[in-house]
């Protein structure tokens, strides 16, 4: 069974000095602009990319170290990025940091992976069973005993990705597996040359890829392996009543056009307008043949006329009876209508003191719990 996620936090990371957000079955986040929704979610892409060993190029592509670190007044010494996710009874944490004076590295700018921990907490009593600081690691195998690995880890590296034992390692392979099947989805490519506007390879697509590139072959994955696909036709019809979905197959090809009641001939995606292919993007990540474990979405929204708010509320509260879905908005509307939808109060981002903030939250031991 997959790990859920129970909670994420930040420490010095752009607008977050430093935060615990609890992470429901579905977790709406709404504020301004300004007030750091966006830099929350990155915080997670980030998490994301710890299990591929890529944060530290992630982060210079970002702009460096300097770009992504708080923007605030720093603490004196020794200043590092944190990042953690919390599953079920497991707590991995991640430190990125600047090279020190002996420290190799191509560049005194150059992020590097400082330290890495995996905690398993259970009826109060804490294990650690992994632990890295610099190039050294140790991790608790099988057995229970600690396993040595000198220089093992360069600084560009993770231990979470780089250790790939999982005879030796379940738990560190268990959570790496988890974060892995992290799916972020955000700002659609629409425009006249985007390739969700052609047909897509002819190929088994259970789960929407981020940049939405096999749209048709995700959404005819559900429609002709499963054989039926009522999320799908129930997203579309609430959103463009009477409208139904076609799917068409060429030469190792497959294409999908939308069957409006009021138009003689079905349109295809390269016809839609940029909205309405938004919204059939946010259908085919929301209702694939296999849902990831924890689906992310920044301002879903965007681009959607405000008729399809509550069409859109309805297909997410309906995935996350699948999966866990963080949403990000600064759509009060959306917001509202999530919480008529699932039942879910949406949590409001706010600025405090010039740092990202939850209301409701309150400083609990070194980051930040419910009241």
């Amino acid at each position: 069974m997959p790990l859920r996620l129970t909670s994420v936090s930040a420490e010095l990371y752009r607008s977050i000095r430093r935060i615990r957000v609890p992470v429901e079955q579905l977790t709406v986040l709404v504020g301004r602009n300004g007030v750091g929704k966006t830099n929350l979610y990155r915080s997670l892409e980030l998490l994301a990319s710890a299990a591929r060993g890529t944060i530290t190029r992630e982060i210079a592509e970002e702009g460096g170290f300097d770009s992504v670190l708080w923007a605030g007044p720093r603490p004196k010494g020794q200043v590092r990025l944190k990042l953690g996710a919390e599953f079920d009874e497991y707590f991995y944490s991640i430190e990125i940091g600047l090279p020190a004076p002996m420290e190799g590295a191509l560049t005194m700018t150059e992020p590097m992976v400082k330290a890495e921990e995996l905690v398993h907490r259970h009826r109060g009593k804490a294990v650690t069973l992994m632990k890295r600081q610099g190039p050294s690691a140790w991790l608790r195998d099988g057995d229970g005993r600690r396993q040595s690995y000198d220089e093992a880890l360069i600084p560009s590296e993770t231990a979470l990705a780089g250790f790939r034992d999982q005879g030796r390692f379940t738990e560190l392979d268990l959570v790496r597996r988890a974060l892995l099947d992290w799916r972020f989805y955000h700002d659609f490519r629409t425009d006249k040359s985007s390739p969700i506007r052609q047909p897509a390879l002819a190929i088994t697509t259970p789960t929407l890829s981020s940049d939405g590139y096999d749209l048709a072959a995700a959404l005819a994955s559900v429609i002709e392996i499963r054989g039926e696909a009522p999320d799908i036709e129930a997203a579309i019809d609430d959103a463009f009543p009477g409208s139904s979905l076609i799917t068409e197959f060429g030469k190792g090809t497959v294409s999908v056009s939308l069957k409006f009641p009021d138009l003689p001939r079905p349109l295809g995606v390269h016809e839609l307008s940029d909205g309405t292919l938004h919204f059939l993007c946010l259908v085919a990540a929301l209702s694939g043949y296999r849902l990831p474990g924890f689906i992310a979405l920044n301002e879903p929204e965007t681009s959607l006329h405000p008729d399809l708010t509550l069409p859109l509320a309805r297909l997410i509260a309906r995935a996350s009876e699948r999966t866990q879905v963080w949403v990000v908005t600064h759509s009060e509307a959306l917001a509202a209508a999530l919480e008529r939808e699932a039942g879910v109060a949406p949590r409001v981002v706010v600025k405090e003191n010039g740092a990202t903030w939850i209301e409701g939250l309150k400083l609990f031991g070194e980051f930040a719990d419910q009241e």
